[in-house]
Parts: C-alpha cells; sequence; structure tokens
C-alpha cells in the first residue's frame, strides 16, 4: 500500500523541471501554431484536426518526461494556466506585442474580388471559404462584398447588398411611412 502512495505523489524529477518543461514546450507551440498559419486555430478541416490531437500526445512525455505521479501532473498543469492566464493578461495590454504574436487579419475577398494570392498564403480553398460564408447566411461568394480572416482564424463576411434583416427592417419602414401618409391624408 505504501508504494501505492509513493508512485502517486512523490515526484521522480525535481520541480525546477517540472515548472520549466511545461513552460518551454508552451512557448514552442505558440511559435509553431503562430508560424502554421491562421486556418491551425478555427477552420480546422480533417488533417488539421488530426495534427492538432496528435500533437498534444507527441508534446506530452516533453512536458511530464518520466514523472508519471499525480504532484507532477498537478505541477505541469499548475503551470500551463499560469502562464497562459498572465501573458493572455499581458498581451492584452500591449497592442504590438498582440499584433507580433497574432499577425494582422487578411483580407480574402476586396470589393466583390477573390484574392487568391491571400487563399493560397493560408491554405484556404474556395470551397471552404464557400462553405465558412454558408455557415453565415450567405448562398454564395458572388453576396460578399469583403471577407477578413481574423488572427483567431475566424472569417467575418460582409455583403454586396443590404442582409435579409436590413431588407426587412427597410419594408417596414416604407410601409409604417405609408400607413402614415394615409392617416394624414384621412385627417385632413
Amino acid at each position: 500500500m505504501h508504494t501505492l502512495w509513493t508512485d502517486m505523489f512523490v515526484l521522480t524529477l525535481p520541480i525546477a523541471e517540472k515548472i520549466l518543461r511545461p513552460i518551454l514546450v508552451y512557448v514552442f507551440l505558440i511559435v509553431g501554431l503562430r508560424l502554421a498559419g491562421k486556418r491551425e486555430l478555427a477552420q480546422l478541416n480533417p488533417f488539421d484536426l488530426v495534427v492538432l490531437l496528435t500533437l498534444s500526445n507527441t508534446v506530452q512525455n516533453a512536458i511530464i518526461g518520466e514523472d508519471n505521479s499525480v504532484t507532477g501532473g498537478v505541477i505541469g498543469a499548475s503551470t500551463l494556466l499560469l502562464v497562459n492566464y498572465f501573458l493572455v493578461r499581458y498581451v492584452s495590454r500591449h497592442e504590438k506585442v498582440e499584433r507580433f504574436i497574432e499577425g494582422e487579419p487578411d483580407v480574402l475577398i476586396e470589393n466583390g474580388r477573390i484574392k487568391t494570392e491571400c487563399l493560397d498564403k493560408e491554405a484556404i480553398s474556395v470551397v471552404e471559404l464557400e462553405a465558412a460564408a454558408h455557415k453565415q447566411g450567405f448562398a454564395s461568394l458572388d453576396e460578399i462584398d469583403r471577407a477578413v480572416l481574423d488572427p483567431s482564424g475566424s472569417i467575418a463576411f460582409f455583403g454586396k447588398k443590404p442582409g435579409p434583416d436590413t431588407a426587412r427592417h427597410d419594408e417596414i419602414m416604407k410601409r409604417l411611412d405609408e400607413l402614415s401618409a394615409q392617416l394624414a391624408a384621412l385627417k385632413s
């Protein structure tokens, strides 16, 4: 029974190493994902998902080393959470650092014209772009005036013509104006 508790809670690596390993892997992953492009963050296809899942398994041993104790796992996880907590707060207060780490938005469609060089750079196909537009309520890319790939990996679409809500609002306002004019005519 004594070895059960020892195996679960006694560290086989120094605490400093248990703290340093997750920090190094965290920094490596931030740099690696930044270099891999924005699509790795939000626009996942099956290939990207497989890479991210196997990536987490690949770096697991680099984080825990030869220590499989609960204590070691808690120290590693706590270190990752703390580093992320402080880094996110630091970056959110320093715009230049945020732009450096996260990158700039990329315009994928400008004035209704697809910028194929930007799609190629971000490894996004026209089919993937159309699928993202459909998710946001556009029937085709012909309806889009501008599309921007944000540093977070999400794509914002801006239509050429007023959207359905705007068209409905305009129709209601037009009818209200007509009713007001009819009421004014009846009063006089």
